[in-house]
């Protein structure tokens, strides 16, 4: 899907907050940072931010999906916010990465890669590495990354080219290392910008961040907001300096 407004000043926002069991709290706390963030940011908050991975509540949570998603659509005037949300399609539950902007869903796909080893796979369905493509969103080109996906190199392939990629995450904190490691150099093998957003409760990592072209990264500590200005000319010189072939 193309959204052909150009746009010149962008500014990245990576986001870091505890979901709690009561989601309308985690909404408000969501809309709250989102109210905060400058005209034309670019906001990546955590893996289903909203309601956690709460599988008891599973009727719960995909009724609360629809409230959700209308609220943010509302949020989404000049600002693209991008998060997961679990959802029932066709019979099937499904983890759907979704990008808002000016108040509609431009972009959503199932999360391709579930992880096993957290039992993702017994509550929800794969989505296809079909879907996963690169969008352009207020002419910039993103990419979208859902949390395991980052282990899986024919993904990294699909995403060259990318202008952002960003990567909505709820991350074991024991594998702190892969997480930083992984994101760094998504950003540095397409020499591009990452946007990656880590849930802040205990059983995560909590390393949102912002990566540069350069493959600086700068994560969020203990700031709810971690903000960046975008600059398009950065990604051009990485890629005119070191040719690697990216278009």
């Amino acid at each position: 899907m193309m959204m052909t407004s150009k746009i010149c000043e962008h500014t990245l926002c990576s986001l870091l907050f505890t979901t709690t069991l009561n989601y309308d709290d985690n909404l408000q706390t969501l809309l709250t940072l989102i109210a905060q963030t400058k005209e034309n940011s670019v906001i990546v908050a955590p893996e289903v931010c909203l309601t956690g991975f709460d599988y008891k509540h599973m009727d719960e949570m995909l009724a609360f999906a629809p409230k959700a998603t209308e609220a943010l659509k509302k949020a989404s005037s000049n600002k693209i916010i991008i998060l997961t949300v679990l959802e029932e399609k066709e019979g099937k539950i499904f983890n759907f990465a979704k990008v808002f902007y000016n108040g509609e869903v431009v972009f959503q796909r199932a999360k391709a890669r579930l992880f096993k080893f957290g039992n993702e796979d017994k509550y929800m369905q794969e989505g296809s590495d079909e879907n996963f493509r690169i969008v352009e969103v207020a002419g910039i080109k993103l990419a979208v990354f859902v949390c395991f996906e980052l282990r899986f190199k024919e993904l990294w392939q699909k995403s060259e080219g990318a202008d952002i990629i960003v990567v909505p995450s709820w991350w074991g904190k024991l594998r702190t290392e892969h997480f930083k490691s992984l994101t760094q150099t998504l950003a540095l093998i397409n020499q591009c910008y990452v946007v990656a957003s880590d849930s802040a409760n205990k059983e995560c990592t909590a390393m949102s961040g912002i990566i540069t072209p350069q493959g600086e990264a700068i994560r969020n500590g203990n700031k709810p907001c971690l903000e960046m200005k975008y600059n398009k000319k950065d990604i051009t010189l990485m890629r005119r300096y070191i040719d690697v072939g990216i278009k």
